[in-house]
């Protein structure tokens, strides 16, 4: 059983206690002094990161799916053509350099898009400054990956008049979050710990099945236990995957399902899922299933993103890794430009 000792050993820069106090963090930047925004007469919403930016995106893309405002999240240089004066661009680089988020900040303000941009500085901060663009300056704890309550929260408090979720879901949120810290966090290093139990489990490639309402928690996963725990991934939306990648369980290999089930799921989903264990079951295949609670759309997505997060960091410790370093997207980033105009 994994240890403080073993922790502290392999988590040089500390990463898991930053976590420890994702709950706190939380609580504290949604009741920061930051000045909320309020826009009219928008018909589109663009959410532009990558990463864990990126990551924020599909979150507040599934808290808006339900009302009639079209939202889309881009994840490169490009911003959607359809983009004009009706369009909220929210653009979020934690480090502020993101290139591809610089990109569609500098598109969006040509194409006269309404804009509120998040980072912990950086050129995007200036840039902004320089062209008087709302923007909101929020610390980077750690690393960008580990900042991300610290920026949900902000973000979630600073787009309150804009964004069609109540306050109570989001306190209900920190208070599931307090919850699960008990229980995942390093104060509980004990085989109850449900994060370090799937941590011991996953031994070969993880492939996460998850239905479309829990696909930010699925992404955010699979780009967690490939930065931290340094292993290939797949992720593949469960209805998708019954018309194609199931066969490739007709032969053996060392790749691990991972059923990302909500308490809700729609009944044919909820169908699905029981055909799909049948099969594992069936051709013995082993597989490990993790449940959303029960409660908002923000509630769940930030209660499993936590336990899953969690969950490759305590991977990394038990491989003998640190989950900080990621020499491979640094040395990308060297190499790239973010010259703003």
């Amino acid at each position: 059983m994994l240890n403080h000792s073993t922790l502290n050993r392999y988590d040089l820069q500390g990463m898991h206690k930053i976590y420890d106090m994702w709950p706190e963090i939380a609580k504290k930047s949604y009741k920061s002094d930051q000045d909320a925004v309020d826009f009219t007469d928008i018909d589109h919403i663009v959410f532009a990161g990558m990463g864990g930016s990126g990551a924020l995106g599909d979150i507040f893309s599934s808290i808006l799916s339900k009302t009639k405002i079209h939202v889309a999240v881009t994840k490169g240089y490009h911003l959607p053509n359809t983009a004009d004066s009706n369009t909220l661009v929210i653009a979020t680089s934690i480090s502020g350099n993101t290139v591809e988020t610089l990109s569609v900040l500098n598109s969006a303000k040509k194409a006269d898009c309404k804009i509120v941009a998040f980072s912990s500085g950086g050129k995007m901060q200036g840039y902004c400054v320089k062209n008087k663009i709302e923007y909101r300056n929020i610390p980077q704890l750690h690393s960008p990956r580990a900042s991300f309550t610290g920026f949900l929260y902000t973000i979630l408090k600073v787009l309150g008049p804009v964004l069609p979720i109540k306050k109570h879901d989001i306190l209900n949120s920190i208070t599931e979050l307090e919850s699960l810290s008990k229980q995942i966090s390093s104060d509980n290093l004990t085989e109850k710990n449900p994060s370090l139990r799937l941590a011991q489990w996953i031994s070969g490639i993880p492939i996460i099945y998850y239905p479309y309402g829990l696909q930010a928690a699925a992404i955010r996963f699979k780009n967690s236990l490939q930065e931290n725990s340094k292993i290939h991934v797949m992720a593949e939306d469960i209805l998708e995957a019954s018309h194609n990648g199931i066969v490739s369980w007709e032969k053996q290999s060392i790749v691990q399902p991972i059923l990302l089930e909500g308490y809700d799921d729609y009944i044919k989903t909820k169908e699905r899922w029981k055909i799909i264990k049948e099969y594992f079951q069936k051709n013995k295949i082993d597989y490990k299933e993790i449940f959303s609670i029960k409660g908002n759309i923000l509630s769940k997505l930030i209660n499993l993103i936590y336990l899953l997060d969690y969950s490759t960091i305590y991977r990394a410790v038990l491989s003998g890794i640190d989950p900080s370093p990621i020499q491979s997207i640094d040395f990308i980033k060297s190499k790239l430009s973010s010259r703003l105009e």
